[in-house]
């Protein structure tokens, strides 16, 4: 007799279930090929290999090697945004808004500088880059945080202090400069006290 349960649909919910279990292996699977050959080495057929799945999954899952890039990069992105938002303190609420703005830097900073091959190659140029939902959700962070410190305009300011996060700024700073990303981090949080001490003086 033959075995019903071998002929019966896969329900919806185990459907999303093995496709957010694989999305996961293959996003966990370019993390590591990015640290051993940076972003270059991700490649459809390299994902495949490392994954241990086949070459046309990568590519139901993802389209193409953008969509790849772009999956990456959003992993990352809604984890940080999920940490600032409703994550422990001093990134998430409850900190001091000072302990919170040189908590989001460092790990703004310490994010760009894991994913700057890809950040670099996604980057938009012009001013379409501050049309991006992305900077929308950090300057609106930054600003919320700046007006607690107690400035009131912040337009030019919430600019200048995200400036140092742009994926050029850091490979300026870091490969064309020569400075340690914790220097980077350092001199930014030097600048930010500096301003705010200002502001409340």
């Amino acid at each position: 007799m033959q075995d019903l349960g071998s002929t019966l649909p896969m329900s919806s919910e185990c459907e999303r279930a093995d496709a957010a279990r694989n999305r996961r292996l293959l996003l966990q699977a370019a993390a590591t090929l990015i640290e051993r050959h940076g972003a270059a080495g991700v490649t459809m057929d390299a994902l495949a290999r490392e994954a241990g799945v086949g070459k046309g999954t990568v590519f139901r899952r993802f389209g193409n090697r953008t969509g790849l890039m772009r999956a990456l990069l959003n992993h990352s992105e809604t984890e940080l945004q999920q940490a600032f938002i409703s994550g422990p303190p001093p990134l998430g609420p409850g900190a001091p808004p000072l302990d919170r703005l040189l908590a989001y830097g460092r790990a703004r900073l310490q994010m760009h500088a894991d994913h700057l091959d890809l950040l670099l190659e996604a980057d938009e140029s012009g001013v379409e880059r501050f049309r991006h939902p992305v900077w929308a959700a950090s300057s609106a962070h930054v600003t919320m945080l700046l007006r607690q410190l107690g400035f009131e305009d912040t337009t030019v300011l919430a600019v200048a202090i995200q400036a140092p996060f742009e994926a050029a700024s850091v490979a300026h700073m870091t490969a064309g400069l020569g400075l340690d990303l914790l220097d980077v981090i350092a001199q930014w949080e030097t600048m930010v006290r500096a301003l705010v001490a200002g502001a409340i003086s």
